[in-house]
């Protein structure tokens, strides 16, 4: 074993069976959000206007959309409150309508032009040293005070580029597609309505799929740019509506077309083509901040119609924000786009709670809006997945689509690890918490807690705030009544999560803390965050190995601890994800206090030789990936319960 003063070692036992002769497969035994809310007050009842993002616009003003932070205003994207007809009272109605500057863009004689940043409209390279056309001037180029050095990012309405979200020290880019019918083929289109959600790790793809109104899908296909498949996934036989897969190793012109949104993704089921879904791959910044979400859907057979709503509470006001992506819903062919009025409702059994009336364009269907100042009983319902949202174009021929609204799902596992060196007064004790969490759309949360190498006898097991005052703690939850001593378990539910926790939560703003006798205020705490999906074939669903100090012979107090997910699959390849937590600059003399070590995993039998085997090298707080060629020794080792897991940290 190697020696405490050289390295901080978390070492925990493993159970795997591997079945070698029958070949089975084994496991261990053991526009964006939010929309800024503006504060100007509102006009009286009498006043003629227009209302948006909580402000009140004249007739025939124009404005730019502010998001609010961290996006600011879409620049790219003018609004304008159009006068209607007078009521009978000779009052004039306004509304609103917005539209995309780009569709402005004069026409390019060039075949590669470039977008400049600032800048809404491309132009051909050779004219990258001329003035701008003094026309466009004001509509083309902008440039905030204080946001000079943002000017190198893409001001796409849609783009996003996330850099808080890192798996291994890297940047994601999410990305999100709406698959409906298609609707200009000779056969009846799919009243079928699916979205995707995708993240880009360097070269690797990962998605989420829910879909509605149709059979499990049998395929998901990627489409290049020219309608070529790229990529197929064949979608595993089961019952749940949500499909997680991963495409690895994309290589590079595809990931640059990725990147310009040129890609399609078309999923069927076996039945027939009628059953087939297609839509566009784009970059939307309002990923970054969904935490609600609803599937718009027609009650029509083959109607080619869907759309996805993407939505967020405020921070510390009670105002929905949402941002709309439809297709289908407005039949228009011709190149010259149209105005389409549109109503969106919200509704809860039938009943309208709040409406909105706006117009959209043909060639650029998405809407943006935020519902200003919800009631308790709308707040309820929204935790409670019963509100729905319904969209309908007005005039002739009506068309509608709705759905309800719950919380954002994906493939992503929220979890936690719980240690003591994270909690409100940091410790070295040597012990771990592990916790497993599942949200359920009616806003009841299932969770599985764990702990091990505690000084003394729990006495509170806590969902908490983040806390306002140093040692000020806010709790939400307590699970304690649910802690079974003999197993240092606790399984149970939350069935009373109100939507601001829920918001909170899939902004990894929850916390749990492990209180003892002899630390009152706690002994172990973590952060409840969502671990990203990435394609390894890991039981998430199931409580990980916890890792700790505890379990080192002789015992090691340390503050840092964590835990991972291990099987083995049919071909005997072992699949790990480790996550370890608080990691300080006593642990790890670099100046970022990231973890710089290895993982191994290799036999408790000291006696025989050693089969150990390096897993991994990483940096920052994670490890994933698969080990191939296992030795049969190490194999048997897992079967027999005698293998083991070790993190090691360097030290000076």
């Amino acid at each position: 074993m190697l020696a405490p003063s050289a390295l901080r070692s978390l070492l925990c036992a493993l159970s795997c069976a591997c079945w070698l002769r029958s070949g089975a497969a084994s496991r261990l035994k053991s526009p964006a959000l939010p929309i800024q809310s503006e504060r100007d007050p509102l006009p009286s009842k009498g006043s003629s206007g227009c209302s948006f993002g909580g402000r009140f616009y004249s007739l025939e003003d124009t404005w730019h959309p502010d998001l609010g932070e961290p996006f600011g205003v879409m620049h790219c994207v003018q609004c304008h409150c159009e006068p209607q007809q007078k009521t009978r009272r000779g009052k004039v109605l306004g509304k609103v309508n917005c539209r995309n500057i780009k569709q402005d863009c004069p026409v390019l004689d060039c075949t590669n032009p470039i977008l400049l940043p600032g800048h809404c409209c491309k132009i051909c390279p050779k004219d990258d040293h001329k003035q701008p056309d003094p026309l466009l001037d004001s509509l083309e180029y902008f440039q905030e005070k204080g946001k000079e050095d943002d000017l190198h990012k893409s001001y796409n309405d849609r783009s996003y580029l996330s850099s808080e979200d890192t798996v291994l020290g890297e940047s994601r880019t999410d990305f999100v597609a709406l698959l409906t019918g298609v609707t200009d083929s000779w056969l009846p289109t799919s009243g079928g309505v699916a979205r995707t959600r995708l993240s880009l790790t360097r070269t690797s793809l990962t998605f989420s799929i829910t879909y509605q109104r149709m059979g499990r899908p049998s395929k998901i296909v990627f489409l290049d740019s020219d309608g070529m498949t790229v990529f197929e996934y064949k979608v595993p036989k089961g019952q749940s509506d949500m499909i997680c897969g991963a495409w690895k190793n994309v290589p590079k012109p595809l990931l640059r077309q990725l990147q310009e949104e040129q890609m399609h993704i078309r999923m069927a089921t076996s039945a027939s083509r009628r059953e087939e879904v297609e839509g566009k791959v784009v970059k939307h910044r309002a990923l970054f901040a969904e935490t609600f979400s609803s599937m718009l859907t027609s009650g029509e057979e083959n109607s080619g119609m869907g759309g996805i709503a993407m939505l967020t509470l405020s921070d510390s006001e009670n105002n929905l924000h949402f941002i709309l992506i439809l297709q289908g819903l407005i039949r228009h062919k011709d190149k010259e786009p149209i105005l389409v009025p549109i109503q969106v409702q919200l509704m809860y059994r039938q009943h309208i709670l709040r409406e909105i009336r706006a117009n959209i364009t043909s060639n650029d269907p998405d809407f943006a809006e935020v519902l200003t100042d919800l009631n308790s009983r709308e707040l309820f319902w929204l935790s409670r997945g019963q509100l729905e949202i319904a969209v309908a174009t007005e005039g002739q021929n009506p068309r509608q689509i709705r759905g309800f609204i719950t919380s954002r799902k994906s493939c992503d596992t929220l979890q936690s690890v719980m240690s003591s060196g994270n909690a409100l007064t940091p410790g070295k004790t040597g012990g771990v918490g592990s916790a497993v969490f599942n949200l359920h759309d009616n806003g009841t949360l299932d969770y599985q807690v764990q702990v091990a190498g505690l000084t003394s006898d729990v006495v509170g097991l806590t969902i908490e705030l983040k806390p306002r005052r140093r040692h000020k703690r806010s709790v939400l939850y307590d699970l304690t009544a649910e802690y079974i001593k003999a197993s240092r378990w606790a399984v149970g539910s939350w069935s009373r999560l109100e939507a601001r926790h829920i918001h909170m939560l899939l902004q990894n703003e929850l916390f749990i803390n492990v209180a003892t006798a002899h630390n009152q205020e706690g002994e172990l705490r973590g952060q409840i965050k969502a671990l990203p999906y990435n394609g390894i074939e890991a039981p998430r669903n199931e409580l990980p190995t916890p890792l700790a100090g505890h379990f080192v012979s002789p015992p090691v107090r340390t503050g840092s601890s964590g835990h991972a997910w291990v099987s083995v699959d049919k071909q005997c390849h072992l699949h790990y994800e480790i996550i370890v937590a608080g990691l300080s600059k006593t642990d790890d003399a670099t100046v970022n206090a990231h973890l710089h070590g290895l993982a191994e995993i290799g036999e408790l039998d000291n006696s025989s030789a050693s089969h150990r085997r390096l897993l991994t090298g990483f940096y920052g707080s994670q490890a994933q990936g698969v080990l191939k060629d296992l030795s049969v020794e190490l194999l048997q080792h897992l079967d027999q319960g005698t293998a083991f897991l070790q993190i090691s940290t360097k030290m000076n």
